[in-house]
């Protein structure tokens, strides 16, 4: 690992890729690692990958070596009201790990300023899964005895979605993300199928959840389109309510037979998708939903910024 002495002007200057330089002892091995950046003077986490050395003991300005940044992605928890405790889906961390980014989760918090805080750390941003939006958020009383919220996490969230998108964070919302975002931005939803928007089209499959449960046909040319290249694709799903009015700065990417909308876009924003399936449980053995997870990640390394470790 790197523990030499590396000044602000030579760490990890470029997008994606950055040089690393100053005095490096023989005894440093040139690994890759995580580095707590307390050790030389930096707040922020970087991933450091290898580093050539000259052999002579000491690094000379001319021996360079090289910095690879991994984009950070900050995933939204989930909630667990009986143990009172946030807890997480593995298929959600290991599907951003193995598109090549860092998933960190935040805290259960609906405080603004750490939020803002930890927003900074992050590229982008995973709206999970979880409970059900509040239909107070698009001015709705719920459905009595259909409906289970988590009024924090919707204040959260609302915060989460408001600045990232000011900041033109990357976001891939999954589920609940995309009736979440739908819901935030202005649009309505359906706050039970079976009652509301009764089909016979499976929405609540049981397991194993990595199987597919219904197709959905995707908007030709749009950007979910031009990543999978296929207008028809078959999706597991297990959700009991979905969008119904998309929001006006949204728009559709696909649908299910029997008229759900089953993905969403925001034209004008480096990456803003949200899909009602879950690319979270079939990622190991679905291309398509591997092909989500990357899109995603590769566009919030694209956005690693020159001056974000200070």
């Amino acid at each position: 690992m790197c523990h030499g002495d590396v000044s602000t002007d030579t760490l990890c200057r470029d997008v994606s890729w950055g040089v690393c330089q100053g005095d490096v002892s023989a005894d440093t091995k040139c690994v890759s690692g995580y580095v707590p950046m307390t050790q030389i003077g930096y707040k922020k986490p970087v991933s450091f990958g290898k580093m050539k050395n000259n052999g002579t003991g000491t690094k000379s300005d001319e021996t360079l070596g090289v910095c690879v940044m991994k984009p950070i992605i900050g995933v939204m928890p989930l909630w667990d009201d009986e143990k009172d405790s946030i807890w997480m889906l593995p298929g959600y961390m290991d599907g951003i790990k193995e598109a090549g980014g860092i998933p960190i989760i935040f805290p259960f918090s609906a405080d603004r300023q750490e939020i803002y805080q930890l927003l900074g750390l992050c590229d982008g941003v995973l709206m999970t899964g979880g409970q059900d939006v509040s239909p107070k958020l698009y001015h709705e009383e719920p459905l009595e005895g259909l409906v289970e919220c988590c009024g924090k996490r919707d204040e959260m969230e609302e915060i989460v979605l408001e600045k990232a998108l000011e900041d033109d964070k990357p976001v891939l919302g999954i589920c609940r993300g995309i009736q979440f975002i739908n819901a935030a931005l202005g649009g309505t939803l359906y706050q039970d199928i079976p009652l509301q928007h009764p089909s016979g089209t499976s929405h609540q499959q049981k397991a194993p959840y990595d199987m597919p449960a219904h197709e959905v046909t995707i908007v030709e040319d749009s950007p979910l389109h031009k990543c999978l290249s296929t207008t028809q694709l078959s999706v597991n799903s297990l959700h009991h309510q979905a969008v119904r009015e998309p929001a006006s700065g949204l728009e559709v990417m696909a649908c299910s037979s029997d008229g759900l909308i089953e993905a969403v876009h925001m034209p004008g924003k480096r990456f803003l998708w949200a899909v009602q399936w879950h690319p979270e449980f079939s990622y190991k053995t679905d291309e398509s939903s591997r092909k989500i997870f990357e899109a995603f990640v590769d566009a919030a390394e694209a956005g690693v910024s020159r001056g974000r470790i200070r």
